[in-house]
């Protein structure tokens, strides 16, 4: 085997020892009991580059609170549970998502770069249901025999983990299948790994004959370094539209002045803001709720100081519905709600 490339040597090096995170923060020995007992629910994996953003010293930093197993994990929290917004109901084969009309998802892998623990398939059974595993037969078949499907996400964990060849295969299948135009991928990776998007990647996304989208996921300005800018520069000059989605989380960035400055930040880096979720309430991640009136609040004073193509949709996914439900503030201060596409 030849040498691994640089963001698979850079994936190898991180850190998944509660102990060697508190001390890359310079933070003491006081939180491991706790990060150790939460780690064995759900694995610690963070990148050393995300590290390296986060502030020493500071047990509240938003980015270290994203992936720092806590104690609050530990514990149950009324209407929390496994599977929070009804994917496996909606799994119409190993790995393939069907809930809403003319878009199939994907989990394409279980594998991720960064263990976000907030995340609301921390808990999926990916053994058992991923897309690529039989070189994506059984995905492929179910788009082919359903005409209305237009769009197909690749989705995770995270599709960017996969190979540069497994990737091409698929999508090479894909584009004989008349029926399909675009072809959105939702990664995290060039936000936390940004080595990923190397000229093996870019190669690949610039051959998809598609309409392709890519939705990234930060949720705080400091995660958008120079580096992270330089990765979505490169993406989108191999013809790809970019967005961002954010999950509303609190003691990360549920203020307005945080909102606001990654909206500017996203579009300054080339990311228009497309959705910010509340928390899907997956066992283990009660701690980061905010109380909806909360977020419209929120979602209000953003809308008054921003320009609206940088004020993200605040959505919440319901189990079983047809649609994401968009959750706006009206002008007289009071809410409404409205199925979202």
């Amino acid at each position: 085997m030849g040498q691994p490339s640089a963001w698979q040597a850079a994936l190898a090096e991180a850190i998944t020892d509660p102990a060697e995170l508190l001390e890359a923060v310079g933070l003491g020995s006081q939180m491991l009991p706790a990060a150790l007992a939460a780690a064995r629910d759900f694995p610690l994996r963070v990148p050393r580059g995300f590290v390296a953003r986060m502030a020493k010293g500071d047990p509240d930093d938003p980015l270290l609170r994203q992936v720092l197993p806590l104690d609050a994990e530990c514990h149950e929290a009324y209407g929390f549970g496994r599977d929070p917004v009804g994917d496996l109901a909606a799994m119409v084969a190993p790995g393939v998502l069907h809930k809403y009309h003319g878009r199939v998802l994907l989990t394409a892998t279980g594998a991720c770069a960064v263990h976000c623990r907030y995340c609301f398939r921390r808990h999926y059974p990916y053994g058992q249901a991923t897309a690529a595993s039989g070189h994506w037969r059984d995905a492929l078949a179910h788009v082919a025999a359903d005409p209305a499907v237009s769009e197909v996400i690749l989705s995770g964990g995270d599709p960017l983990m996969l190979p540069d060849w497994r990737l091409h295969e698929f999508t090479q299948a894909l584009e004989v299948l008349e029926q399909v135009r675009r072809l959105r991928i939702h990664t995290r990776l060039p936000v936390v790994l940004p080595e990923r998007v190397d000229q093996g990647l870019l190669g690949w996304l610039a051959g998809v004959r598609l309409q392709k989208v890519m939705v990234v996921h930060a949720n705080h300005p400091r995660e958008i370094d120079a580096s992270v800018r330089a990765a979505f520069a490169r993406i989108r000059e191999s013809g790809v539209t970019l967005l961002n989605q954010s999950v509303l989380l609190r003691g990360v960035n549920d203020d307005v002045a945080t909102l606001a400055s990654l909206s500017e930040t996203l579009f300054e880096a080339g990311a228009l803001p497309y959705y910010l979720h509340m928390l899907d309430r997956v066992r283990g991640a009660a701690h980061f709720e905010v109380a909806e009136a909360a977020a419209q609040a929120l979602m209000g004073q953003l809308a008054a100081q921003l320009p609206g193509y940088l004020v993200p949709r605040l959505v919440r996914e319901l189990p079983g519905a047809d649609a994401k439900l968009a959750l706006a503030v009206s002008a007289g201060g009071g809410s409404a709600q409205e199925p979202n596409a």
